[in-house]
Order: structure tokens, then C-alpha cells, then sequence
């Protein structure tokens, strides 16, 4: 166990889940949900989880990530991303392709970077803003295996 890394999604209602129709969960409610079921069911002898986006929007997955790293539970383990659409949406949206916009999806990228490790440690300050472009879109597939 000791030489091992969970990964795994956030724990998060469904995209069919008649509450968001109402109500979405906020971060904060979707990071205790994480963490209680990492406490029950993982060993602390587990040293890390990486968390998956899991077609959660690229500024959703940084919310959920820093909120998670700020749970005051017990919390034994690194843990931290392993965002692949969630790093991507903002770049390639930046970049569309062209030459001309490399240095554009570069700097998307190295954001959703920076974002991402601050919130890995639980120091990523959400000024409130609501997320632009792609940043913003959910990544959800219908009928995806994540």
C-alpha cells in the first residue's frame, strides 16, 4: 500500500441529479462528501489520490480540488490532480490551431497550471469572478466511462 496512488473523481451528484435543478452543491459540501468517503474506505497507509476532472468544468475540478485541500477532517494523504480535459479546454481554445495563437494556449495552459497547484495545496483564492470561455464549460460526456 505504501507505494500506491488512488485515483479516483470527486464525490458529486450526477449531471441527472434532480437537485441541481434546484440547488447545486457547493464546493465545500462536495469536499466533505470527498473526504468522509476517503476516510472510511481509504487505508491512510495510502500515501496519495490524484483526482480525475471527471468532466467537471476545468474551474470547477480547481474549486473542488483547493475546497478539499482546505477540509478541516482528517485527511493522511497528498492529494492532488490528474486533470487531463481539465487542462486542456482552455488551451485549446486559446490556440484553435493556429500558429499565430501558440504563445495564447501556452499561457492558458501554464494558468490552469498554476490554478491547479494552488489548489493542490488549498491555496488557490477564488476572487469570486465567474470563470470565462472554457474554463467555465462543463466537460461532461453523456454515456462517457470515466
Amino acid at each position: 500500500m505504501k507505494c500506491t496512488v488512488h485515483v479516483m473523481r470527486v464525490v458529486s451528484c450526477s449531471v441527472d441529479c434532480p437537485r441541481l435543478l434546484l440547488q447545486s452543491y457547493t464546493p465545500e459540501d462536495i469536499a466533505a462528501a470527498t473526504v468522509t468517503a476517503l476516510q472510511r474506505h481509504l487505508p491512510v497507509a495510502v500515501p496519495g489520490v490524484t483526482f480525475l476532472s471527471g468532466g467537471q468544468s476545468e474551474e470547477e475540478a480547481s474549486r473542488n480540488l483547493n475546497a478539499i485541500n482546505q477540509h478541516t477532517g482528517k485527511r493522511p494523504w497528498a492529494l492532488t490532480f490528474s486533470y487531463g480535459r481539465a487542462l486542456q479546454a482552455s488551451t485549446l481554445e486559446a490556440y484553435k490551431g493556429q500558429q499565430s495563437l501558440v504563445k495564447a494556449g501556452q499561457d492558458a495552459f501554464l494558468k490552469r497550471a498554476r490554478v491547479n497547484g494552488l489548489a493542490a495545496s488549498g491555496k488557490y483564492i477564488v476572487d469570486g469572478t465567474v470563470a470565462a470561455g472554457a474554463a467555465s464549460q462543463s466537460l461532461h460526456v453523456d454515456n462517457h466511462m470515466y
